[in-house]
């Protein structure tokens, strides 16, 4: 099992990856149903699929009414897509949450990735995420360290910004776009480290053993550039999700 770095990051290690997304979406549902919590940023991809699957059922049971409250705000956007197509994260996140749920997309906070001008879209959602503050961010680990887009090499004050995707992160998002890396956008927007780690609580969840290396790296070495998540180590209150392959090297 892995071993923690001298910080205040925690670790939870559960048997599956059903295991990890049904605790994970525990934890959603009880800040999502507390009126009183900062908006959640929220992520995508094929971690968080099963995540939002346990979550679904679990705000349906509190009620509609439960969810009046509702806003949060993504990540990041791919430069090129917007809500109507359906690799977009806009899509993914009304498929996943806003259709099952009936909550209204304006409520769904993410970067438009239409925008004429995508680095003043990145400086108008940083604002936004700003004025409203993020309460609990959600989080993937990307096989290169990255977390959002933050691609290596990156550091902890990088903000929200139009970035240059890699190869390794658009072949190992290329299932969306059947199969062809060369598909993938290029660009995205993403919020940076600075704004990830000034949100409150932060959740890294992470699940396989082709993640295995990368975590032990973001949990045991100095937090580096090269390695964008180890900056997690300085956030006061980072809780990491991990199935046993994603810790066993």
């Amino acid at each position: 099992m892995a071993k923690l770095a001298a910080s205040s990051m925690k670790l939870e290690v559960f048997d599956s990856s059903e295991a990890v997304a049904e605790r994970a979406a525990g934890i959603l549902a009880e800040v999502l149903l507390d009126p009183k919590r900062a908006p959640m940023g929220l992520a995508t991809g094929r971690t968080m699929v099963a995540v939002y699957q346990w979550l679904v059922p679990l705000l349906q049971q509190a009620g509609a009414n439960a969810l009046g409250h509702w806003r949060s705000f993504n990540l990041d956007e791919y430069v090129g897509l917007g809500p109507d197509d359906p690799r977009s994260f806009a899509a993914y996140m009304a498929r996943y949450l806003g259709e099952p749920l009936a909550i209204p997309a304006a409520r769904m906070q993410l970067p438009n990735g239409l925008a004429p001008n995508p680095h003043l879209e990145a400086l108008r959602y940083r604002q936004q995420v700003q004025t409203h503050g993020l309460g609990l961010q959600l989080l993937g680990l990307g096989e290169n360290g990255h977390v959002g887009f933050n691609e290596p090499p990156c550091e902890a004050f990088a903000p929200c910004r139009c970035v240059e995707l890699s190869d390794a992160t658009r072949q190992q998002n290329a299932a969306a776009f059947g199969g062809e890396a060369k598909a993938v956008p290029e660009r995205a927007i993403t919020l940076g480290l600075a704004d990830i780690l000034a949100a409150e609580e932060v959740l890294l969840v992470v699940t396989g053993a082709n993640k295995s290396s990368v975590l032990r790296r973001v949990l045991q070495e100095p937090p580096q550039q090269l390695v964008p998540a180890s900056w997690l180590q300085g956030h006061p209150n980072c809780l990491v999700l991990a199935d046993r392959p994603a810790v066993c090297v």
